[in-house]
């Protein structure tokens, strides 16, 4: 069962880009996420409570899950929603975001001290030139510009969280855990709505039916099984996999929204998973 874990994984995380394709037009980005952390912080302090989950013992843990909760979600949740929000095309957010298993090759050996061998950088050089293939169709006439900056930061959030986690806090319960990640994470994102944004949110049913899924299906689906892969495994191998969520998005996407899937993008998605399997290959 395991073994499935990383594409289970894949899919679920994939799907955040539909969700925010619903959700996004009724609500300003970071209320949309702040009401979202409120959702999973209740539903997870509930089971918590409900199944006695343990909580840490040492304080330093308690700091250590939190501040990696603000890297993987206000940071790289934040900086996603805010640029798609803002007229950056998602294909082109998935490609910035792209570069997070390459950042986190180059921390593992220096804050980790995993070592990246010949092969494993092959199959990560592999992979981004695949997602480069993928999203190359998208880009279209785009004024870049600032729109950019918020998917850098999220890119930094999400490499500097998944080496914090796997250096400082890789084992923790998943129900306490979560809701020691996702309180600080809402106090911040309230503190940047005040400071940056109007609190939006028009409850439509498209809003409601995004919000449900990213609470049940991401929040709490995909980051336990984030946190799990984590747990198990190096952070490159964790990281490759983030190079297979564009092109999960973009097989959903066709299928949902009737996108076009051009030869480029076929033949993108086969190097990206051959990058992948090269990374993540144990060796003989």
């Amino acid at each position: 069962m395991q073994r499935l874990y990383p594409i289970l994984f894949v899919f679920l995380w994939s799907t955040g880009f539909i969700g925010a394709k619903y959700g996004l037009p009724y609500a300003e980005p970071l209320s949309f996420l702040l009401v979202r952390y409120g959702f999973v912080i209740a539903l997870m302090l509930l089971i918590a409570l409900t199944t006695r989950a343990p909580w840490p013992d040492d304080p330093a843990q308690w700091l250590h899950i939190g501040v990696s909760g603000l890297l993987v979600h206000a940071v790289y949740l934040g900086g996603v929603f805010v640029a798609i929000k803002h007229g950056l095309p998602a294909g082109v957010t998935a490609l910035v975001v792209g570069m997070q298993p390459l950042l986190t090759a180059l921390g593992a050996g220096w804050l980790l001290g995993e070592q990246v061998n010949g092969r494993q950088w092959v199959g990560l050089a592999l992979g981004f030139i695949g997602v480069g293939l993928v999203v190359s169709g998208k880009f279209g006439d785009v004024a870049l510009g600032p729109m950019l900056i918020p998917a850098l930061v999220a890119l930094l959030g999400i490499t500097a969280g998944t080496l914090y986690q796997k250096r400082f806090c890789a084992r923790f319960d998943l129900r306490t855990g979560s809701v020691i990640q996702f309180v600080p994470t809402a106090i911040v994102t309230a503190i940047a709505i005040a400071l940056f944004e109007d609190f939006r949110i028009e409850w439509t049913g498209d809003f409601i039916f995004a919000l449900g899924w990213l609470v049940l299906v991401l929040s709490l689906g995909a980051i336990s099984l984030l946190n799990l892969l984590i747990r198990s495994g190096s952070a490159v191998n964790v990281a490759s996999l983030f190079y297979l969520t564009p092109l999960s998005t973009a097989l959903i996407a066709w299928a949902i929204f009737g996108e076009k899937l051009t030869l480029t993008a076929t033949i993108g998605m086969a190097l990206a998973v051959s990058g992948v399997y090269l990374v993540a290959r144990p060796a003989k």
